[in-house]
């Protein structure tokens, strides 16, 4: 399908076409039981202490809460360390004792294995993607470290519906920063004003969207909350990614309708 005046798509990843959060979700629970399974053991060892599911279920909560905050400089330390660092921080602060490093890489690599593995791309939205491609050109534009983020690259296989493949973690500058779209643009070799782009985060994907002056934004808004006052406003909401497809007809048909008022006032002049 083509659509007048636009000549690409940009795709945030996370939460937008995989469903990170669900992934997240599923490892905590692997990895729950794997930490019940452990304080049982150190129950046995140690009789004065009485761990269950509720220590391990508070360790989890923990751990993501330090992801939620987690600043990574690759510099410093590669994130595989910095998270196994979490889990060590996490189980430690909970049942007391000494730091135990191999239990916190066994949890870490659970859940990171687990995660991946439920990172997929619907069948779907293969579906759309394909369909889309057909008009426009279509490039993946996620946040995070290359590492990270290459893994869910691989583990969803979204590599062949795509024209280009841009980290944040590999650039000087990730989303909001106008320059990265600006890249993306060079890459593709459109403008700015022939682009959309669509995420489910306001402050970097939609923000950064107004910030590189794009054609349009479309938020991800699959709870359909009411953003705040300060707030980025973006040109389009929808509460699923398979929307897309209706939202950029409906831009085609403005354009549309606009270059036939265009030529009535000409022919009127």
């Amino acid at each position: 399908m083509g659509v007048h005046g636009v000549k690409a798509v940009f795709f945030d990843l996370d939460n937008t076409l995989v469903d990170t959060a669900a992934a997240g979700r599923r490892a905590i629970e692997e990895v729950l039981r794997l930490a019940f399974c452990v304080l049982q053991v150190i129950n046995a060892l140690q009789e004065k202490h009485h761990y269950g599911e509720g220590e391990a279920r508070v360790i989890c909560d923990k751990v993501q809460a330090k992801l939620l905050k987690e600043c990574h400089d690759p510099a410093k330390m590669c994130i595989t360390d910095l998270r196994i660092s979490h889990w060590e921080e996490a189980i430690q602060e909970t049942i007391g004792g000494e730091a135990n490093r191999n239990l916190a890489a066994e949890c870490y690599f659970l859940w990171k294995r687990t995660r991946l593995q439920h990172l997929t791309l619907a069948e779907d939205t293969r579906g759309m993607l394909t369909e889309l491609r057909k008009g426009v050109r279509l490039l993946l534009l996620t946040n995070g470290d290359k590492q990270t983020q290459r893994e869910k690259i691989e583990a969803c296989a979204c590599q062949p519906y795509f024209d280009a493949i841009v980290v944040g973690g590999e650039q000087k500058e990730e989303k909001p920063a106008p320059s990265i779209f600006h890249y993306c643009c060079d890459l593709l070799g459109v403008q700015p004003a022939e682009c959309v782009m669509v995420g489910d985060s306001l402050d970097t994907d939609i923000q950064g969207g107004l910030n590189a002056g794009l054609k349009a934004t479309v938020w991800l808004n699959k709870a359909m909350t009411t953003p705040g006052d300060t707030s980025p406003v973006p040109h389009y909401i929808i509460s699923s990614v398979l929307d897309l497809p209706s939202v950029l007809q409906k831009m085609e048909h403005k354009v549309n309708a606009k270059l036939g008022t265009d030529h009535v006032a000409g022919s009127n002049a």
